[in-house]
């Protein structure tokens, strides 16, 4: 899904192109999924006639500041994405469409505007997990109200970041996807920034070392400040970072070499490099009691169930025992009676042949 460098990159091109123009233009698709508590019609009047003053972003959501308020806000979801017609922006796989001229705005363009100088630009969301709204005051309500500093504007001091993560004793791929703790960073950021700093994606954040703590936060200023240099694209991303291969095949994954292998961590797909990236004791005595503990606990069950089991076969033996006929009993005997004396029988022809 895009992540903050993708959001940076579209708002970037906003700010270059849009900036100080007057929307003359808009339609709004009629989708409640995606435009979310505004009707497209008050959304297009709230939108023609005013002047773009500025494009702003807080990690993973973008707006635009008007003349006056009320303002857009975009949150892009698994596939949201900003298009400038004739203007190259952020190139990310789930969230392209082709576009070409008889075919703009697109089929999946949520909101499009034209400006007062013919630029026009659409916001598009193919997969319908984007969500646009209308607020006066952006940053004063959720979901931006809610978010922590922004892994790029924002960044922690070494000692303030160091701190934070020694009262966490959540594994430190969840914690970075956390956007109430540092806003930005989604799957393969995290992946990245923990391959690049050679940590273990379960490792508990607080056994991280303030050495671990600095690493850890120059390798996401780096990763971010590189993706949104090449444009977001991808492709255009070093041979040497993990993100390049994570889409492969589990078993046939190597970065540089080295195995990738794929877990899940914060409820994601996690790849990792574990010749590079060890946990540490006490991280794995940790993990390997939250495991023990729950096999117990299955093993308690299963026990359980097994004794209803054996309880619930004695209850049907007694029950089918029960319900033998009397005929049946001497049936059973007869058989067995036949059956003695045919031993006997077979025992002394054997002796008498032997004795031959």
């Amino acid at each position: 899904m895009p992540e903050l460098p993708e959001v940076e990159v579209a708002r970037r091109a906003l700010e270059e192109n849009c900036v100080g123009k007057r929307i003359v233009k808009c339609t709004v698709n009629e989708d409640p999924k995606v435009i979310d508590g505004v009707s497209p019609s008050d959304l297009q009047s709230a939108l023609i006639g005013k002047t773009i003053v500025a494009a702003l972003r807080k990690g993973k959501n973008l707006w635009l500041r008007l003349d006056s308020p009320p303002f857009p806000t975009f949150q892009f979801g698994m596939a949201g994405a900003i298009y400038i017609k004739g203007i190259e922006t952020a190139k990310y796989k789930r969230s392209a469409v082709n576009i070409t001229d008889e075919e703009w705005p697109s089929k999946y363009s949520k909101v499009y505007a034209q400006l007062d100088d013919g630029l026009e630009f659409s916001f598009t969301d193919k997969r319908r997990f984007a969500k646009v709204r209308l607020v006066h005051d952006p940053e004063a309500v959720p979901p931006i109200s809610e978010l922590g500093p922004d892994a790029l504007t924002e960044p922690m001091k070494v000692n303030e970041f160091a701190n934070a993560l020694s009262q966490k004793k959540t594994p430190i791929k969840a914690l970075l996807l956390d956007q109430c703790f540092i806003s930005g960073i989604g799957n393969w950021i995290a992946d990245e920034v923990l391959y690049q700093a050679r940590i273990h994606p379960m490792e508990k954040a607080s056994d991280l070392s303030k050495e671990n703590c600095e690493t850890l936060l120059k390798c996401i200023k780096e990763v971010i400040e590189k993706a949104i240099a090449v444009g977001a694209d991808s492709s255009q991303y070093p041979d040497g970072w993990i993100v390049r291969y994570r889409d492969q095949k589990p078993g046939k994954a190597f970065v540089e070499g080295r195995k990738i292998e794929f877990i899940t961590a914060g409820g994601r797909t996690t790849a990792f490099v574990p010749e590079l990236q060890s946990l540490s004791s006490s991280s794995k005595a940790a993990s390997s009691k939250s495991r023990k503990s729950k096999y117990d606990a299955d093993d308690e069950k299963e026990a359980q169930e097994t004794s209803k089991s054996d309880k619930d076969k004695d209850s049907a033996r007694g029950a089918k025992r029960k319900s033998k006929k009397p005929e049946d009993d001497d049936a059973t005997q007869k058989k067995s009676s036949l059956k003695k004396p045919a031993i006997k029988e077979l025992v002394v022809a054997t002796k008498k042949k032997a004795r031959k």
